[in-house]
């Protein structure tokens, strides 16, 4: 059974490996945060469960949603010619992430989570995001995300944020 406490650590290794490939990408470049990227894809996404229903944050028209790991990876490094669009959402100078829970569902190995994702830059800029996740453990106990929606709420005026009020 999945537990609140599995979400919250799940977050956190989500948060802690994208402040890693911006880590990644400012002392090795584009590369370096690619192998970085496909390793917090391995670790996190369901993509050998099937399809990972995955809405980013910044995508619109017909490259919206990414079911697949090479969508998935255009988003968080950009430089794509397959997702022209792409800025690198994961190679923004990310430093740290906190999570706020709105509302989550457990049932037995299926869980939805929803709340905000807070990104801090290496400015101390904040980034609120409204997200959405969907995990699923795999055959070895692992929790998979398997649906990823992402988007500013209507209270965005821009991507960045100074300091959320507690």
């Amino acid at each position: 059974m999945i537990t609140s406490q599995d979400l919250l650590a799940a977050r956190t290794i989500w948060g802690e490996q994208k402040v890693a490939i911006s880590k990644a990408y400012e002392e090795g470049g584009l590369d370096v945060a690619r192998v970085a990227a496909m390793a917090h894809l391995d670790a996190n996404y369901g993509y050998g469960l099937g399809p990972v229903m995955f809405k980013p944050t910044m995508a619109s028209g017909e490259q919206t949603f990414r079911p697949t790991k090479a969508g998935a990876l255009a988003y968080f490094c950009g430089h794509s010619d397959e997702y022209p669009l792409d800025t690198g959402f994961a190679i923004r100078g990310w430093r740290a992430m906190d999570s706020v829970t709105s509302a989550e569902l457990i049932e037995g190995d299926i869980a939805m989570w929803m709340g905000w994702i807070i990104l801090i830059d290496k400015d101390g800029n904040d980034t609120r995001v409204d997200k959405s996740f969907g995990y699923k453990r795999d055959a070895n106990g692992a929790l998979r995300i398997v649906l990823h929606h992402s988007s500013l709420g209507p209270d965005h005026s821009r991507v960045v944020c100074h300091r959320w009020p507690d």
